[in-house]
This record gives C-alpha cells, sequence and structure tokens, in this order.
C-alpha cells in the first residue's frame, strides 16, 4: 500500500509502535491477553487497575504504549518494562463486548460512539486519536516519526484477524515483523540474523540483519534463540546461486556458517527498501516481537 484510500467512507488512525492488547472486564477482575492470547494483566496491572472503572462484561481492543520523554511511543521501552520505568498508555481503537452485547457486528461509527461513552478523556485509558482531514493526519504522522495510519471503514463490521478490504494501514518509516529462522554466531553471540516471511505455507529468506544491535543485546536476543535450533534450514528459497551486488546472499558455502532456528520468534525489522527480488536493503535490528505469531508474518507492500 503506497497511498491510503480517501473519501468520507474512510476514517483514520495513527498505528502506534506497541503491544495490541485486548481487554477483558468481567463482573470482579480485568485481564489483559496479546494477541496471540498470551495472559499479560500481571506484567501490566497498573493498566489492568485502571480498567476497573470499565463497565463489567466489556471488552475493549487496544494498543499498548510506553512513552520516552520527548512523548513519542517507543517499543524497546515497553519490551523492557519494569514498573515505573516508562509511562504508559493503553489506546482503545475498539470494542467488542458492550454490558454484556456482542457489538462486533455492529458499524465501526457506532462502536467508536459506544467508545466514546465508556472511555474518558483524561484518564490512563484514552480514545486514540483520529481524523477526517487525512493530509493533516499524514503530515502529523511524518513530523513526530511515528510508525504510520490505518484507514478504517466507517460501516466495517470487527473482524479479527482479517484482511478483506475493510482496513488497510500505511507505513512511513520502511520496516515490518520478520521471521527469525537462523543466525550466524559471534563471539558475543549473535553476528547477524537471518530473517524472511510467510508466502502461503512457505519461509522466504529475506535478508541478514546485522546492524542495529549493542553487545549487550547481541548477548539477549543469542540467549532468547538458543533453544530453538534445528539441523535444517527453514527457508525454501536458500541456498542462494552467488552472493548478490551487496554480498548478502546465502550461497551453500556460506549456509555451512549459518546456525537454523525453528521459525518460532519474530523481529521488527527496519529497512531502506526491498530489493525487485524481494530481498531487504540497508537492514537494521529494533527488537524482538514476542506478541507476533510467525505464521501471521507476511510481505507488507
Amino acid at each position: 500500500m503506497k497511498k491510503l484510500p480517501s473519501g468520507s467512507h474512510w476514517t483514520y488512525e495513527v498505528k502506534l509502535d506497541g503491544f495490541r492488547i485486548e481487554a477483558v472486564r468481567t463482573e470482579d477482575s480485568v485481564r489483559l491477553y496479546s494477541k496471540n492470547g498470551k495472559l499479560l494483566t500481571s506484567q501490566f496491572f497498573q493498566v489492568a487497575l485502571e480498567l476497573q472503572k470499565l463497565p463489567a462484561e466489556t471488552v475493549l481492543d487496544g494498543e499498548l504504549v510506553a512513552l520516552d520523554d520527548s512523548g513519542l511511543p517507543r517499543f524497546n521501552l515497553l519490551q523492557n518494562y519494569r514498573s515505573g520505568n516508562a509511562h504508559l498508555i493503553y489506546f482503545v481503537f475498539d470494542v467488542l463486548v458492550h454490558k454484556g452485547n456482542d457489538v462486533t457486528k455492529l458499524a465501526l461509527s457506532v462502536r467508536r460512539d459506544l467508545l466514546r461513552s465508556i472511555v474518558k478523556r483524561g484518564q490512563y485509558v484514552d480514545l486514540a486519536a483520529w481524523s477526517d482531514d487525512l493530509a493533516v493526519l499524514e503530515q502529523f504522522v511524518r513530523k513526530h516519526r511515528l510508525e504510520g495510519v490505518v484507514a478504517k471503514r466507517r460501516n466495517s463490521p470487527y473482524e479479527s484477524g482479517r484482511r478483506s478490504g475493510c482496513w488497510v494501514k500505511l507505513r512511513y518509516k520502511c520496516g515490518q515483523e520478520l521471521v527469525i529462522g537462523g543466525y550466524t554466531p559471534s563471539h558475543l553471540g549473535v553476528d547477524a540474523l537471518l530473517v524472511g516471511f510467510y508466502s502461503g505455507s512457505e519461509l522466504r529468506f529475506a535478508g541478514g540483519v546485522r546492524a542495529g544491535f549493542s553487545p549487550p543485546m547481541r548477548r539477549s536476543v543469542h540467549d532468547q534463540i538458543k533453544g530453538l535450533e534445528t539441523g535444517k534450514c527453514p527457508f525454501v528459497n536458500l541456498p542462494d546461486k552467488r552472493l548478490g551486488t551487496w554480498g548478502q546472499g546465502i550461497t551453500a558455502e556460506k549456509m555451512k556458517d549459518c546456525v537454523w532456528l525453528k521459525p518460532a520468534m519474530v523481529a521488527e525489522i527496519e529497512f531502506a527498501e526491498w530489493t525487485p527480488d524481494d530481498r531487504l536493503r540497508h537492514a537494521s535490528f529494533v527488537s524482538l516481537r514476542t506478541d507476533k505469531k510467525p505464521r501471521d508474518v507476511v510481505k507488507e507492500t
């Protein structure tokens, strides 16, 4: 997606760099779940405590972000969060259940009216920003170096995990989540991660990522992936026949130096662009994404 759709039947949200969180408010408790169903209530208990203010039997969908000193979302702060070391905000952008009633089939515009009635500005939980003026929103996102914009049809129902055309997203930073299928080792642990994306049931190699690591980060990432080692390369399009213009190809000879992993972990990667043969150019590691399912990772266009 190179350009956002426009028109009165579309509405827009800032795409935030955080954890996708489903908040479930029952009669007597609040539970926070990640996109892949992991329970996060104890890790972010302060957010759960604030959500006790919601009506009973209500389920919300939103993005939990950690803000730096300048007020911008930083995923590393969230990933390494310990109580009190960052300012957390749960930006709510949808409601699934309202006071015991399933509202997922209602139009987005109706669900947003419900959100305005239950989520008050000035509280810890706040409504995600959206705007009818696309040019102003894009200018704001670029100025503040935010991740991107999501466009949604006003009359669309809630659709979990589907890409039906009722919503589209546009990143202004070149980057996306990619599956880790291996690495090249160094005395610090990881020299470069080998990453790719799914095309149907096949995992395709997209490139090696060596930049973006500090020495402690190389050791930390290695500690988190070393239990996934396997003797088989998971990428269907390796080996490469040659190293390529930038020397980033993985030939049969270079594969002897690689450690292969079961494709069970995801990393956030920034890069300059995709090459015509679907390889990353000037890639840099941002963080591990334990909240993402590897099978959901496809090449974003």
